[in-house]
């Protein structure tokens, strides 16, 4: 129960300056219990011969583990070994930062192949997110 005494107001909306005053509240605290996070953004493009985009991946190592935020890879180019190739190339940088791990979550049962293909053992699920769907959690230890 939240006493009116303590709280003069709940807006339920933020403004992005209150946002991010709310992050770095919880950064501070998360920091101190847990040690900083060394967050780090890790983008890597693939391009064809003619210089058009056709894959990539972003990502943030923290903690040293690499986080996959995003993989794509154009339709015409999949099955072609580009996204196993730009998979490897995040796990060797992933490397060179320290990281012991990368782990990833999709909604796509042939992206969860692809990933349990690569190494990843699934992690964890989320039945019904998105509705009529689950969300994959995978994760693989770096040698």
């Amino acid at each position: 129960m939240i006493k009116n005494e303590v709280v003069e107001k709940i807006a339920f909306s933020i403004e992005s300056a209150e946002s991010a005053e709310l992050a770095a509240r919880l950064g501070e605290e998360v920091a101190a219990q847990f040690g900083a996070r060394d967050e780090r953004p890790l983008s890597i493009v693939a391009r064809d011969a003619q210089g058009a985009f056709v894959g990539g991946l972003n990502g943030v190592s923290h903690w040293r583990w690499l986080y996959v935020r995003h993989l794509w890879v154009e339709k015409s180019q999949r099955g072609r070994g580009l996204g196993r190739r730009v998979m490897t190339e995040a796990e060797r940088l992933a490397q060179e930062r320290g990281c012991v791990g990368v782990y990833v979550d999709t909604f796509d049962p042939q992206a969860a192949a692809f990933y349990e293909a690569l190494g990843f053992t699934r992690a964890g699920k989320i039945v019904g997110f998105p509705p009529g769907h689950a969300r994959l959690f995978f994760r693989k230890l770096l040698r």
